[in-house]
């Protein structure tokens, strides 16, 4: 455990920064698995928006978010 002050702060915000890139990260990979089994343009649209959150985030890399957005928009029918 750390035990300067300035420590033990940085660890209670990595903290609160983990818990919510762990909760970006998996409302983008659900918004895809949801968007896969039916692919509606609000489906897609919603998908898309939490993509590009999290590359602007710097959750993902911003070529890998447009990789999934290219992979969903292949199941668009």
């Amino acid at each position: 455990m750390p035990v300067i002050k300035s420590a033990e702060k940085k660890l209670r915000q990595d903290k609160r920064s983990t818990k919510r890139n762990k909760d970006r990260k998996m409302r983008y990979k659900s918004a895809i698995k949801e968007t896969k089994q039916k692919a509606t343009t609000k489906t897609i649209a919603a998908a898309y928006s939490l993509i590009d959150t999290a590359a602007k985030k710097n959750i993902i890399h911003k070529n890998k978010a447009a990789r999934l957005k290219r992979q969903i928009a292949g199941h668009e029918g």
